[in-house]
């Protein structure tokens, strides 16, 4: 078979415009014309439109998204103080921690974890100790799912008109933590009773009360942990510029020592140490587990 000719020196006439070219910048369209490749079109996608494709379906599996149970927040050094404020014309202890920007609100009950230190008193040698600080202690007797009074080993300072406590408890099977939050409505520090048991319920954090813990039954020994209400919060005003022209910033919370007219004779603290926690009563995990 003889070979073609390179085209060198050769022209070609453009299917499109008639003119010449050199041959060897012709090129072929889609639709067998042979034209210059200055005048070269490709082919209209619209000719060969894709197949509509109806939506896919959604995943296997899929189920509705769970809000996430709020966590502890890590506090400044030394966050905790005391401070005497009136609550309804009584004078009353509060414990003043140091959160900036916490989103905690007022009536929220926030449990206090992993205190490192004592708190010290500024003119004598008294102190608060950590226990007292995060209400620790545990079950005198064991409980059933629906008892509604449980008496504690360490008379702490439990509010006499009634609060919130989690019992720790972990799944020996799966080693899961099953805590239960439980509300009290009276605590008699005498025989150290917390009485009016609303089982398996949760207390608000950030103004959103997580979904609410399983009653179930607890050994003698099971460790209880107290929370406190928060009681009213410090803010200040800071200029900015722009609108508005000013903002205001909670810098810390109060929460409720104890009942009203109770208060605090000396001050204590700053103290509590590094790297202490502040979070909703039931977290899942101890200041063991950090």
């Amino acid at each position: 078979m003889a070979k073609f000719a390179k085209g060198k020196h050769a022209l070609a006439i453009s299917d499109r415009s008639g003119l010449a070219f050199p041959w060897r910048e012709m090129v072929t369209e889609w639709n067998g014309q042979f034209v210059h490749y200055s005048e070269f079109e490709r082919k209209q996608p619209q000719l060969e439109p894709r197949p509509f494709v109806a939506d896919p379906q959604g995943l296997e599996k899929a189920r509705p998204q769970v809000a996430p149970l709020p966590t502890p927040d890590l506090l400044p050094e030394n966050p905790i103080t005391t401070n005497d404020v009136f609550i309804d014309g009584d004078r009353t202890a509060v414990y003043v921690v140091t959160q900036p920007n916490s989103g905690i609100l007022v009536n929220d009950v926030v449990r206090l974890m992993s205190i490192k230190s004592n708190l010290s008193s500024s003119t004598t040698a008294l102190q608060i100790s950590i226990q007292a600080l995060e209400l620790s202690t545990t079950l005198q007797s064991s409980i059933t799912s629906t008892d509604t009074s449980l008496a504690v080993v360490d008379n702490l300072g439990f509010y006499r008109d009634g609060g919130y406590v989690v019992i720790e408890k972990i799944n020996s099977t799966t080693g899961f933590f099953e805590n239960e939050v439980i509300q009290y409505t009276a605590y008699d520090s005498s025989t150290k009773v917390l009485s009016g048991l609303v089982r398996g319920t949760n207390a608000p954090f950030r103004g959103v009360s997580p979904v609410n813990t399983t009653a179930s039954s607890h050994d003698a020994g099971a460790k209880i942990f107290g929370a406190r209400l928060v009681d009213s919060l410090n803010e200040t005003t800071q200029s900015q510029a722009g609108q508005p022209s000013t903002i205001t910033i909670a810098n810390s919370y109060n929460l409720k020592e104890n009942d009203e007219g109770t208060f605090f004779i000396d001050t204590y603290g700053p103290g509590g140490g590094l790297n202490c926690l502040a979070g909703p009563v039931n977290n899942n995990f101890t200041s063991t587990n950090l």
